[in-house]
């Protein structure tokens, strides 16, 4: 019996460090956080330890936000050193895009474990029909809108990538490209982003799962610290590979690789939420 939890226990963590190294490469290439990786393979993992899937999304999700902070931080200071990170475009969206992650925990604290299935696998699936359309020079602006209404769309896509367990990427660099904003630079952008999501909605996880039954061991609140303590160190070390790889490729290259992963990402998130 011993030996029998041994191997698996040893199986559990080869699957947290190849996802761990998965997520970080394609944070640093995509801006995307890591946690369109993550929170896929993580709700696999715990099904088949048999967490009960009424709170198992709900800790996929906050894990994988919890292992993104990290990953940010590593990512975001590889394409700042590519000088990739737009400041002023941070300063727009920062406030409503940190408020917007709190708003999006509180809702998911209140949805099931299908709902939030649903979420994510829908808004992947619409970004990734958007990435492989063909649609290099075509924006619906030309120019990021300003004012009240303008920080709507931050907002959104602070609430919905806390909802779906993503540091923003996934999002926001669609949607700056559709504000006339150049992939490399948006994907740069986004990676901070990512930590101005993850860090307030990892917390927000913490306290609004913190007596919340059946959770596997090791949890705080919603936040598994083994699956951290293994994913975070690994995708923290593989997303300065990420973003080496990202300015090696053309803008079509990069939208298309972003393009066709998210949509295998969407089918396998929809196939759980209605299967």
């Amino acid at each position: 019996m011993l030996d029998m939890l041994d191997g698996e226990m040893l199986t559990l963590a080869a699957m947290m460090l190849v996802t761990g190294a998965a997520g970080g490469v394609i944070a640093g290439m995509l801006g995307v956080g890591g946690g369109i990786v993550i929170v896929p393979v993580l709700d696999l993992v715990l099904s088949s330890l048999g967490i009960d899937s009424d709170i198992r999304m709900h800790v996929t999700v906050a894990t994988s936000l919890a292992t993104i902070i990290p990953t940010a931080i590593s990512s975001s200071r590889a394409h700042e050193a590519k000088g990739a990170v737009d400041h002023d475009q941070l300063k727009r969206w920062g406030i409503a895009i940190f408020l917007g992650a709190i708003a999006g925990v509180i809702l998911a604290s209140r949805a099931s474990g299908d709902t939030l299935s649903a979420v994510f696998g829908i808004v992947a699936l619409l970004v990734a029909i958007k990435m492989l359309l063909p649609l290099e020079g075509k924006h619906i602006a030309e120019a990021v809108p300003g004012g009240a209404g303008g920080q709507l769309i931050p907002f959104a896509i602070g609430g919905i990538s806390s909802m779906m367990g993503i540091g923003g990427g996934t999002l926001s660099v669609p949607v700056m490209t559709l504000f006339n904003f150049p992939i490399h630079r948006a994907v740069g952008t986004a990676a901070l982003f990512g930590l101005l999501i993850s860090a307030p909605a990892t917390i927000a996880f913490i306290a609004t799962g913190w007596n919340v039954e059946g959770l596997p061991p090791g949890s705080l609140g919603y936040v598994n610290l083994i699956g951290l303590a293994i994913i975070a160190p690994v995708s923290y070390l593989t997303a300065p590979l990420g973003a080496r790889i990202a300015h090696a490729l053309s803008k079509r290259q990069l939208s298309l690789m972003f393009g066709l992963f998210l949509t295998v990402v969407a089918v396998r998130m929809l196939l759980r939420a209605f299967g």
